[in-house]
């Protein structure tokens, strides 16, 4: 048995909990951030001045600071003071789901600005309501023109996971430095997460981009922009 099979076999137990760990901070944070973003970027754009100031405020806030910061603050921060205590997985996904809801606000903010706005006055001239003309002709355009910008943050988020190790989650990267100290094999076990890594990543790009061609519509599709 060579190294990279010891490293392999001996512990595929560790390797599939990492898998697990990994994706289920990755799916269960861009889910959050994409509800987020969705609240944050019609704040923001349909608000009056103060939701949008709240809109522009948590933006600012959580892409001006690193995510490593924000999850210490989830855990260790509001740990420490005895009113709210996280585990460790609870304050990876909530802190990443954070910091996604940021950065897709900006993604649906961008598409929401991208239809025209002949359409918003067309729909209030016929006598629809705000929310009618969000959730019933912008939203469905709003979602396919996003499309590209989620597959990024998907990836995104795949390789931030591992962050999450420095809350004592054993997520894929927690585990290879485990099986490294176990075995001291630490190139044969990080070329395995990151192959592992690789190979999640071009699934859910293959995923997403299965999607954008299914929901594609002719004029409203970001398949159009691709070179």
């Amino acid at each position: 048995m060579n190294s990279l099979e010891a490293v392999l076999t001996r512990y595929k137990d560790f390797w599939i909990v990492g898998l697990k760990y990994t994706m289920w901070i990755t799916v269960a944070s861009i889910l959050i951030g994409i509800v987020l973003g969705l609240l944050f970027a019609i704040m923001r754009i349909y608000g009056n001045r103060f939701f949008k100031a709240i809109a522009v405020a948590y933006i600012d806030l959580i892409r001006g600071t690193p995510m490593i910061v924000q999850l210490f603050i989830l855990y260790y921060g509001l740990g420490s003071t005895g009113i709210v205590k996280f585990t460790p997985l609870q304050a990876a996904i909530i802190g990443m789901g954070l910091n996604s809801g940021a950065y897709q606000a900006e993604y649906f903010r961008t598409a929401f600005l991208a239809i025209p706005t002949g359409q918003t006055e067309a729909a209030l001239s016929l006598g629809m309501t705000r929310v009618q003309l969000i959730f019933n002709i912008l939203l469905p355009q709003v979602i396919r023109i996003v499309l590209p910008s989620w597959t990024n943050e998907l990836i995104a988020l795949t390789q931030y996971s591992s962050l999450a190790m420095v809350l004592t989650v054993m997520e894929l990267t927690a585990v290879s430095k485990y099986v490294g100290s176990k075995t001291f094999l630490y190139i044969q076990a990080f070329s395995v997460a990151g192959v592992i890594y690789l190979f999640v990543s071009v699934v859910l790009t293959r995923l997403m981009v299965y999607f954008e061609n299914r929901l594609s519509i002719p004029g409203v599709s970001a398949q159009k922009l691709r070179i």
